[in-house]
């Protein structure tokens, strides 16, 4: 066949070698075209078919892999840009949330404090009437 070339020349490896003739297969089949066959008996031989309508058939099926790969990558790209900023969104607002619940716990210390004080203040007042009333009571005793 002067139209194929073994496989052995192209560089590839074994598995390499396998998935061209696989796309090559699809590329001849999608294409309608008569040279399908053709590539069958010349990859029973060992050898890759290149023909024109073969390559061309090939690069259009590779073009249109490409294309497919591109919009997978451009769909997953987004897919990946869009839960990346659902994470940084609730992340910031978790952050928000714990910086608000923060706040709230601090003015609670606050108020607690300032209780304290009133506590103190009351407990203060309480020893005053307390000596005001041992004081009445002794001049009570006194009269």
């Amino acid at each position: 066949m002067s139209s194929s070339i073994p496989d052995s020349q192209l560089g590839l490896t074994q598995s390499e070698v396998q998935l061209l003739r696989q796309h090559q297969q699809i590329a001849l089949s999608q294409a309608g075209s008569s040279s399908s066959r053709a590539a069958s008996h010349a990859s029973s031989q060992g050898r890759l078919l290149l023909d024109p309508s073969s390559l061309q058939a090939l690069s259009a099926h590779f073009d249109r892999l490409m294309y497919s790969i591109q919009q997978r990558w451009q769909a997953l790209s987004q897919q990946t840009q869009t839960a990346t900023q659902i994470q940084y969104d609730r992340a910031g607002n978790a952050m928000q949330m714990a910086d608000e619940e923060i706040a709230r716990f601090r003015a609670i210390l606050r108020e607690i404090d300032e209780l304290q004080v009133e506590f103190d203040k009351v407990r203060r007042i309480g020893e005053i009437v307390k000596g005001f009333k041992a004081r009445v009571e002794h001049l009570g005793r006194r009269i």
